[in-house]
């Protein structure tokens, strides 16, 4: 049986590691001691070592068919010196996989006005965040180009599942911009992307990136509305972009300087990937109704 490592064992990661039990054996790297007893219930063989402490890693003894990068970079900084510590590790051991899949974001495109972007598209990402992702890409471009692996980069948009809505932004009253202001964001139900990741590991092509997304092209203001809509709530102010700047979190706001839409031509042709999940809607139809009727039968 072929052996899969994940780096992170988060929402995403288990998702994917349920996909695969049973199919393959399954390693994952935690810092979380407390994480143990639950990866193993998962069918996976935990193994605790920390991205910030490079000795910690030299527990990565499983040599795998293919690892799976889920883990972030730091929250500051432009480089990211967690994957260099991972390859690194990887490297000393001399467990070098056949395959690689990153996930990454869509940030790294940077603003482009709106503009329909397939992975052909310059980086240009401007925000810290952004930069410490193309950091990851370029060193793992350079790893996998030397030991011949085959490396997928995915290329992520904003995760949304029945549980990662925005409803709580939207119970505070959270603005959003105008229409005229409005920006085109992106999409990937969790459950698609593990699918994708999948697929990425087993059907990529070497040094290739792809963009995750889901068929929509929705301005952000229409995606809190729909979601509004569906749960009953009422739909955000909309406020000008002046406004905006006083009256939102940075990091939401940094979200909102950025307009592209993605395209996933190479996702579905290369990946032969089928959205379970096409558009935001397809959730919503399924989770809010049962959401409503909850709120209809709690007692006064």
């Amino acid at each position: 049986m072929i052996r899969v490592l994940l780096i992170g064992c988060g929402d995403v990661a288990l998702r994917t590691a349920e996909l695969l039990r049973g199919r393959v054996r399954l390693y994952g790297l935690t810092r979380r001691l407390e994480d143990v007893v639950r990866l193993r219930h998962r069918g996976i063989v935990p193994i605790v070592g920390d991205l910030d402490r490079y000795h910690s890693l030299d527990r990565l003894r499983a040599a795998p068919f293919a690892v799976l990068h889920f883990a972030p970079p730091p929250g500051e900084g432009r480089e990211d010196p967690r994957t260099a510590r991972l390859i690194a590790a990887l490297t000393k051991a001399r467990i070098i996989p056949q395959r690689f899949v990153y996930i990454s974001t869509s940030g790294v495109y940077g603003d482009c006005a709106g503009a329909h972007v397939t992975e052909a598209r310059p980086r240009r990402g401007r925000t810290a965040r952004a930069r410490r992702r193309i950091a990851a890409e370029d060193l793992l471009r350079l790893w996998a180009k030397r030991y011949g692996i085959k490396l997928s980069i995915l290329r992520v948009p904003g995760i949304y599942a029945e549980t990662r809505l925005p409803l709580d932004r939207l119970k505070q009253g959270t603005p959003v911009l105008r229409a005229e202001d409005d920006v085109f964001t992106n999409h990937i139900h969790a459950d698609d992307l593990a699918r994708a990741t999948i697929a990425a590991a087993f059907r990529g092509k070497p040094n290739r990136a792809y963009n995750i997304s889901d068929d929509a092209e929705l301005p952000m203001g229409m995606w809190f509305d729909a979601v509004a809509d569906a749960f009953g709530l009422a739909r955000p102010p909309r406020v000008s972009w002046e406004e905006a700047e006083t009256r939102i979190a940075p990091l939401l706001l940094s979200f909102m300087s950025e307009s592209r839409r993605l395209s996933n031509a190479r996702m579905k042709r290369e990946l032969r990937v089928r959205l379970r999940y096409p558009t935001p809607a397809t959730l919503l139809a399924e989770v809010a109704p049962r959401e409503l009727k909850k709120q209809i039968q709690l007692p006064l």
